[in-house]
């Protein structure tokens, strides 16, 4: 099902009437290439040319199309006309001369078992004669020799007054490699159904975070253990050659560095796409990536287009019953796992991210983004704010939750509890992601329950009754009185207690409300009535104070001591809330 989507989404750019959108034409790639050695006709070297350009802090190299490049394990073997220096001038880079030697014989094997017509090409013959008489003073002699050698960067040939690359005459571009020892196997081709030679080796994958650089592999058998039937390699899982160089293709352009269409959260590499050009391919980068500085409000524009398409039910482009596809990636050595895959309408997919977002939806401060990207949700839950604290299938688990409509992943609410406890501190990150957790299960336990509970606002509930978060109210009322009482402390009772305070609360409030008198007693007459006034409101619903709180009642207390925070500084005619003196 996954290749078949991945060969429908090449056709599609196949198709596409803008030919900077289409994708590469069957045994053809784009790749970067850093560096091109110019050659006169005579065959001498002209010059050393530099593709490559700076954007941001790296130099990124022009990218040309090229043949596709061979698959490489351990052993030796060449690409077409473009390569590493080592293969393309055979000069040793890394201290193995021998191995260098065989990697230029390889490159010029290539060049000699080419057909006849493709020999025939006068830019090809001027390149064999470079070949035959490599001058290494004049390439030493190139400002660019020192850095060639030292990181043995990928190289092509072009003729002076050549426009395209040798490798990129048309003759030589269509050109295939002859038929080699292993003769293929034949087989019935798992997404076209068609009987024919089966593809030994698929392409390599590259783009997925944390996976080998020089790529991966969906399809993969290397050990006999991964064999049934006596099968070996690509006729376990059989696709043709054209199938395995489209599904390969269409997913390193979704993973490219340039996609719009890709996600980077924790390991997981999420890519996505529709079978017809459609909307959400443009929204979904915007709702859950990160905003780029100079547009700073595109995820919240992002978010009034989404409400906008489920509130109406009709996107600006495609429709809401075509297919949309979700796939998540993560590393696994040299094979590449799946972390998930969803199909499902563009429909049910909106509705869905739009759910997440309302989950997510809570009171803030003026200052704090209306949008929140996932990046910076799990983020602001980790230890220290730190990207790289974040667990390592966090990420992934949280897409394929909001992808599917499933419940958020536990890891979510320990972190967010754990990092509240820790610090002391119930931040809006947090207390949003603990909002999310909590509303979803509540969500899923109220289809089989005879009395449903209430899902949490993103407001103060005054009518929630929970002790839990009753008792977050209580301890957020307890420091606002001690901080009208003593204006100016370095340091509240939430740096002291409210560690025990959530989670073992029958120790520490009794103390606390002790000190509450006090504090009180410091209160000018009308705050003072009004405070006990919400004391009395806030106790009511408790019987008494349990002595031990488990984690989901942690998480309440947290959110109850967070919308109680907020309430103090929020307008309101209910005396509930105040504002500071």
């Amino acid at each position: 099902m996954i290749l078949q989507a991945l060969n429908d989404y090449y056709l599609r750019k196949q198709a596409s009437p803008d030919p900077k959108d289409r994708l590469p034409a069957f045994g053809l790639v784009e790749k970067e290439i850093p560096f091109i050695l110019e050659i006169d006709t005579n065959g001498r070297l002209h010059n050393i040319t530099d593709t490559r350009e700076i954007q941001g802090k790296k130099k990124i190299a022009q990218r040309f199309l090229v043949t596709q490049p061979v698959k490489r394990t351990a052993g030796v073997a060449a690409n077409l006309l473009w390569d590493t220096a080592e293969y393309v001038l055979g000069i040793d880079t890394k201290g193995k001369p021998e191995r260098a030697a065989e990697q230029h014989a390889a490159f010029r094997k290539r060049l000699k078992d080419l057909p006849a017509k493709a020999k025939a090409n006068r830019s090809l013959q001027v390149t064999e004669q470079f070949l035959d008489t490599i001058d290494m003073a004049a390439l030493q002699a190139h400002t660019s020799w020192a850095e060639i050698m030292e990181t043995n960067p990928v190289l092509s040939i072009r003729v002076v007054g050549d426009v395209e690359l040798v490798c990129q005459h048309p003759d030589l571009l269509t050109a295939r490699e002859p038929a080699g020892d292993i003769d293929p196997e034949t087989g019935l081709c798992l997404v076209t159904g068609e009987e024919g030679p089966i593809e030994r080796l698929h392409p390599s994958i590259k783009g997925v975070w944390g996976a080998q650089s020089s790529g991966a592999n969906i399809v993969s058998f290397n050990a006999e253990a991964f064999n049934s039937y006596g099968k070996e390699q690509g006729a376990n899982a059989p696709l043709s050659s054209a199938i395995a160089f489209s599904y390969t293709t269409a997913i390193n352009h979704l993973l490219d560095r340039n996609s719009r269409q890709r996600v980077q959260v924790g390991d997981t590499s999420t890519v996505f796409w529709a079978d017809k050009e459609h909307q959400l391919e443009n929204l979904v980068p915007d709702l859950f990536g990160e905003a780029p500085k100079d547009d700073p409000d595109r995820g919240t524009e992002a978010l009034k287009a989404l409400y906008e398409a489920t509130r109406t039910g009709k996107f600006a482009i495609g429709a809401e019953d075509d297919l949309f596809h979700v796939l998540g990636l993560a590393p696994n050595a040299a094979r590449i796992s799946i972390r998930f895959w969803e199909t499902a309408t563009a429909k049910e997919i909106a509705a869905r991210i739009e759910q997440h977002f309302a989950d997510l939806n809570i009171v803030r401060k003026p200052h704090e983004p209306e949008h929140m990207s996932l990046f910076r949700l799990l983020s602001g839950i980790a230890a220290q704010g730190k990207a790289d604290n974040i667990p390592p299938n966090l990420g992934g688990d949280m897409a394929r939750a909001i992808m599917e409509g499933l419940p958020y992943p536990n890891t979510l609410l320990n972190l967010a509890v754990q990092r509240c406890r820790a610090e002391q501190e119930v931040t809006y990150y947090r207390a949003a992601a603990i909002k999310a957790y909590l509303n979803r299960t509540i969500r899923r336990k109220n289809h089989n329950a005879s009395e449903p509970e209430t899902e949490y606002t993103p407001m103060l509930d005054l009518t929630n009754t929970n002790s839990g978060y009753r008792l977050g109210r209580l301890f957020a009322t307890l420091e606002k009185t001690q901080q009208d009482a003593s204006p100016g402390l370095n340091a509240t009772i939430r740096d002291r207690y409210y560690g025990a305070a959530s989670s073992t609360p029958a120790a520490v409030f009794s103390t606390l409300l002790r000190l509450k008198n006090h504090h009180v007693a410091k209160l000018h007459a009308g705050q003072a009535v009004n405070r006990e006034r919400l004391f009395g409101e806030i106790m009511d619903g408790l019987n008494e104070i349990p002595s031990h709180l488990p984690l989901p009642d942690q998480a309440r207390f947290a959110l109850g001591y967070y919308h109680q925070r907020q309430a103090f500084f929020t307008k309101t005619d209910k005396p509930t809330t105040e504002q500071p003196q």
